[in-house]
């Protein structure tokens, strides 16, 4: 009796192992490691438009011009005091605490939840936004071709663009303050240099950036 209560406790704790969740890596489509390829499975320039959202809504026919996609929240943007010697206008960005505050002046700034570069992919510095794009297509840089060539060298803007909704261009950098069709991945250090943000966030802050506005990157 004992052996067989043995048997049937080890076969319920395999059981157990078997349906507990895996969770899935966060992607990066910059990556260096072609394990964690966000394009595989599917040609280049030809993406997959998924079918089902986060909460069950279907995504099939949704125009790029649309906003209105299913998003989770993980971190809620907040009015927050700020103390900061900041401009009205300017974006901070504290790599720490992977956060994005936008300073309002009066001691105040609005505080978004942001994925950073994860390590070896950090940058600090002053730069200023130079460019703003809804749904922006995707071209990557020289440089990321050099450490995949695999990547496409095009891809159209859309709910699978991996820039999502709205892209802010940081001028003199590679770097993007943009959307993500991924918003598990906010709150991580999981990019290589740009700051996302889920796309809701992302069309947020865009509505009040303005073209020349200041950006305040800090480790």
């Amino acid at each position: 009796m004992k052996i067989f209560a043995t048997a049937l406790a080890g076969v319920m704790s395999m059981c157990v192992l078997a349906s507990a969740p895996v969770k899935a890596a966060p992607y990066d489509p910059f990556d260096a490691n072609p394990g964690e390829d966000y394009y595989a499975g599917q040609p280049y320039g030809a993406p997959s438009y998924r079918t089902q959202g986060y909460y069950g809504q279907s995504y099939q026919g949704q125009s790029a011009g649309s906003t209105e996609q299913a998003q989770v929240a993980p971190i809620p943007r907040e009015l927050v005091p700020f103390n900061g010697a900041y401009a009205p206008g300017t974006i901070v960005v504290s790599t720490a605490e992977r956060r994005l505050y936008l300073v309002l002046g009066d001691g105040m700034a609005l505080r978004y939840g942001v994925g950073v570069g994860r390590p070896g992919f950090t940058w600090s510095g002053t730069k200023t936004i130079t460019a703003k794009r809804e749904w922006p297509s995707w071209t990557p840089p020289k440089e990321m071709l050099a450490r995949r060539p695999d990547l496409p060298r095009y891809m159209a803007g859309g709910i699978d663009n991996p820039l999502g909704a709205r892209a802010m261009y940081i001028g003199g950098t590679l770097y993007r303050i943009h959307g993500s069709n991924e918003p598990d991945t906010i709150g991580q250090a999981v990019s290589s240099g740009c700051i996302r943000m889920t796309n809701d966030d992302v069309t947020d802050l865009y509505s009040r950036v303005k073209v020349g506005a200041k950006v305040v990157v800090l480790n």
